[in-house]
């Protein structure tokens, strides 16, 4: 799967995860995976502050890419 998430990706929570205190649209990287479709995910403040590390499920995440460079530049 060419989308497949992997270490060190930045994601978006698609669910919220009220335990922790993180709601959907968050963003986080991962910083571990701990199975073929679970990842533990950073959060952090604005101050760069773990806010939290939960493990989370692929299907729970929205894999973030940055947009292919213009041809016209």
């Amino acid at each position: 799967m060419a989308d497949a998430i992997k270490l060190l990706d930045v994601v978006a929570l698609l669910q919220d995860i009220p335990e922790d205190g993180l709601r959907r649209g968050e963003i986080g990287t991962v910083v571990e995976v701990l199975g073929p479709d679970v990842f533990c995910v950073e959060f952090i403040d604005d101050l760069g502050q773990t806010l939290a590390l939960p493990s989370v499920q692929a299907s729970d995440l929205l894999l973030l890419r940055n947009p292919a460079p213009s041809a016209s530049r």
